[in-house]
Parts: structure tokens; C-alpha cells; sequence
């Protein structure tokens, strides 16, 4: 199969695509940092087509998957992994321009790459996409107010997708994980503060991007008429917590 695979140059999409190319797919591995696609295309041969893109670009997210398409043949997976968290503060304290990048990412980006691989999957009547959501689109947590609102939005926008679909052999699934170590995630979220990321995962075992590529290549290998709408997993460590109360006394 094509898979196409957005944030590819690091964390999940970097072991998904590694995982994809060792079962025999072609991945198109894309991300913005061309040396560590490069780097990656090293360790996966030919199986891995390394492409610069940058999600946030409408125009160039077409053009791209039409080129694909042209010389390679149809998108028959997409993986919308491409995302970040930007700060952990209150919502009062964040800088808008953090609140601003996660949504042309989390949310336009994923809006832009199903937007282009979409129609051709239902003139072909076959095709997966699969759309990174989080267990902070379901449960909010102090710090998390937009991208827990972005991840909301990638879990809906994937049930939606599914009640157009319905009859269609397209399928659509939301992988939402909880807790998960060894990527760039939390040093992004605190703009590259690594002690502050460590402390996250101190003392705990989070889910690994691996966990998460062996979920993708899972759900590929289920028959085609089943599809999983979407996936919340959680480390043995992890649960949902109490509802928060502040007790205090009532204002005069």
C-alpha cells in the first residue's frame, strides 16, 4: 500500500512510518526537517519516499499529495499524525500565538490533509484514515485548554467523517493516547525546557511511539468491512482522575 504519513521526522510518525516500511508498504514520510527524514530514509531503504511539507501550507499539502498520486499511484492510508502542545499554563497566561499554532496544526493541518487524499479514496471505494487525537480531547486537565479543544476536535471531526462515509469502504479512526514517553512532545510543549519534559515522566512507564505504530499496523491487518471509529489508550500507570473541587469559602 501508498501511506502517506504527516510529522514523520520524530516521534510517532518516525516510528510508524519505520514499522509501515518493514511490513512491505511504501511510505511517503513527511515533515518539515528534510535531514531527519533523510536520516530515517536511511535506516528504511526504498520502501521510505522522503517529502518536505509543512501542514499548515494549504496550497502546498495539495499540491504534494496530487504529485504522489501522479507518479506513485493513489493515497491508500493517510496518517494525520502532525501536532503539538505549546505550554502547559493557565489559559489566561498563554501567549496567544501558542493557542494559534496549535490550531493551523492540530486542527487545519489534519483539515487540509484529509481535504486533499479524501475524494480520490471514495471514487476508489477503498482507503484508511487514520487522525492522532489524545485522551485530553475526552478529559480536561489544568493547562490543557486548546490543545485538549484541538484533540476534541480531531475526535468529532473523525465520527463525522465516518457518518458521511457510511456504506463506503473508506475508514476513518481516531487514535487517542494518554501518557506517552521518548518523543519531543513535552520539550516542545515547554518550548524546549528538558527538565521541566523529564519531570513528566518521572517515576511512571508511559505508552512509546512503538505502541503506537503497533496499534496502526494492527487495525490494517482487520478485514474491510470492520472499522475501529477510535482507540483511547492509557499506560498501566495512567487512569482518569477525580473531578477537581476548591474548597474554600463562598465569596461574600
Amino acid at each position: 500500500m501508498n501511506i502517506l504519513v504527516t510529522g514523520a521526522s520524530a516521534g510517532f510518525g518516525e516510528a510508524i512510518s519505520e514499522r509501515l516500511c518493514s511490513e512491505g508498504h511504501r511510505v511517503f514520510a513527511t515533515a518539515r526537517r528534510l535531514d531527519r527524514l533523510s536520516a530515517l530514509a536511511g535506516k528504511c531503504g526504498p520502501q521510505l519516499v522522503p517529502k518536505t511539507l509543512d501542514v499548515r501550507d494549504g496550497a502546498r499539502v495539495a499540491a504534494l499529495f496530487a504529485e504522489i498520486e501522479s507518479e506513485y499511484g493513489p493515497i491508500d492510508v493517510l496518517v494525520n499524525n502532525a501536532g503539538l502542545a505549546l505550554n502547559a499554563d493557565p489559559a489566561y497566561d498563554v501567549p496567544l500565538a501558542d493557542w494559534e499554532a496549535m490550531v493551523d496544526t492540530n486542527i487545519k493541518g489534519l483539515m487540509y490533509c484529509t481535504h486533499a487524499a479524501l475524494p480520490g479514496m471514495v471514487a476508489r471505494n477503498r482507503g484508511w484514515i487514520f487522525n492522532l487525537g489524545s485522551i485530553a480531547g475526552t478529559y480536561p486537565y489544568p493547562g490543557g485548554n486548546v490543545y485538549g479543544a484541538t484533540k476534541a476536535f480531531v475526535h468529532q471531526f473523525s465520527l463525522n467523517l465516518r457518518a458521511d462515509l457510511a456504506g463506503k469502504q473508506v475508514r476513518v479512526t481516531s487514535i487517542e493516547p494518554g501518557l506517552c514517553g521518548g518523543t519531543e512532545f513535552s520539550v516542545t510543549r515547554f518550548h524546549g525546557d528538558a527538565e521541566r519534559a523529564a519531570r513528566v515522566y518521572e517515576d511512571a512507564t508511559p505508552l512509546t511511539a512503538v505502541d503506537i505504530a503497533h496499534t496502526i499496523s494492527w487495525l490494517l491487518a482487520l478485514p474491510p468491512h470492520v472499522n475501529i471509529n477510535a482507540i483511547e489508550m492509557m499506560p498501566t500507570s495512567q487512569a482518569s482522575g477525580n473531578f477537581n473541587i476548591v474548597r474554600q469559602a463562598a465569596p461574600a
